[in-house]
């Protein structure tokens, strides 16, 4: 028993996987880092970046070679991630984005549905968009009150969705809707949306603190006409099919962290290596040691815990728990490494002059979608104590 789970477990890379960091790590350095500042400054969608970012493959890079993806597992999602999240987690959460609205499709849709909308993504430079929360329903999935009604031999879609990423730039949604909002996540299906339907429109573009590169947008719908083919799953399947979306996608958001966490680091390190008080550099002083230390030993625990969440999901184990841990652990410890990096910059890390401001920013978000970190602690709670 012993020698089998000492075999199960190996944490060593492929060679695939090591190329794959590799032109992960590339790409970050020559086109993300040089002008990450400038997009977090303007807010303007760097279009022409992210079509590189397709063309090297670092986009919907978990679609099965059957619809022209690359098929890559979790595990190898989240090495790129985190390598993409070190240059800039607003970039990253675009690109992961596509994976999120994509997921849906992956999980649920028939075979035609996967040709047709999985197809899309890996043949034209396309965005998709995952269309769950609303203005009264963030972290509580079951009540959201977007309204489909079937009508004949069409569902018809009326609603508004808010925080959005690349809500403003996709060319599909998967939707969450409810037939009956007093049926909670039993009344709640899911269904593809293309963006150039009557009655689909973008609303406003959400002015945010940090992960200020990523489209975030209202989405709504009025009166919007869907074929009965539209529909992912079964009409009251909507829940279900979002929970499972949140297991596969929840690495993701700890290997962001994993990228922003190592980022505040080797910033953190460099600086004071270099900048001296007291005729000496900050470096040799225990206080700075010890916010160093805390900072290796975060990435450390929080790399292991998205590996481990990843290789859940790859060996077909959707457990919630270990995602919640990984999700939770690693966002809080993100914000207290960029805090902690502002800190040890001191005044110049006020400043937009040093990176370690923007990592503080976003930092933030991480521990906010796709379930705060409160719902996450809520969640292992229910767990631990049932």
């Amino acid at each position: 028993m012993l020698a089998s789970a000492a075999m199960a477990l190996d944490l060593s890379l492929t060679e695939e996987q090591k190329g794959l960091i590799q032109t992960a790590r590339d790409f970050t350095k020559k086109e993300i880092i040089p002008v990450a500042g400038k997009y977090d400054e303007s807010g303007e969608f760097p279009r022409e970046i992210f079509k590189n970012a397709w063309e090297t493959g670092l986009m919907n890079c978990e679609i099965p070679e059957a619809y022209g993806g690359l098929g890559l597992g979790c595990h190898d999602h989240c090495l790129i991630q985190e390598e993409v999240a070190f240059g800039c987690a607003g970039f990253n959460t675009s690109l992961a984005a596509n994976a999120l609205g994509s997921m849906p499709v992956l999980i649920a849709g028939t075979e035609a549905q996967k040709q047709k909308y999985l197809g899309r993504l890996t043949e034209e430079y396309i965005f998709a968009a995952y269309c769950c929360s609303e203005p009264d329903a963030g972290s509580d999935v079951a009540g959201i009150s977007t309204k489909v009604e079937k009508k004949g031999d069409k569902y018809v879609l009326n609603g508004q969705k808010r925080w959005i990423t690349n809500g403003g730039v996709a060319s599909w949604y998967t939707v969450l809707a409810t037939f009956d909002r007093g049926m909670k996540h039993k009344g709640i299906a899911m269904f593809i949306v293309d963006a150039d339907l009557p009655g689909v429109k973008v609303g406003r573009k959400e002015d945010k603190m940090g992960h200020r590169a990523s489209n975030t947008c209202d989405v709504l719908f009025e009166d919007v006409e869907l074929p009965l083919d539209a529909l992912l799953g079964t009409e009251n399947s909507g829940f279900k099919i979002a929970m499972q979306t949140f297991d596969r996608s929840r690495p993701w958001i700890a290997a962001s962290a994993c990228g922003v966490i190592r980022r505040s680091l080797e910033e953190s390190r460099a600086y004071a290596l270099e900048r001296k008080t007291f005729g000496v550099p900050i470096a040799n002083h225990q206080a700075i040691q010890f916010m160093i230390a805390e900072m290796a030993i975060a990435y450390e625990a929080s790399s292991l815990l998205c590996h481990k969440a990843a290789w859940s999901v790859d060996q077909g184990d959707l457990n919630a728990i270990v995602s919640s841990f990984a999700k939770a652990y690693s966002s809080d410890k993100a914000m207290e490494c960029s805090t902690n990096a502002v800190q040890i910059f001191g005044g110049y890390g006020y400043t937009k002059e040093y990176p370690v401001e923007k990592l503080m920013r976003d930092a933030k978000l991480l521990q906010i979608y796709e379930g705060t970190s409160q719902i996450q602690r809520m969640v292992i709670a229910k767990h631990v104590l049932s």
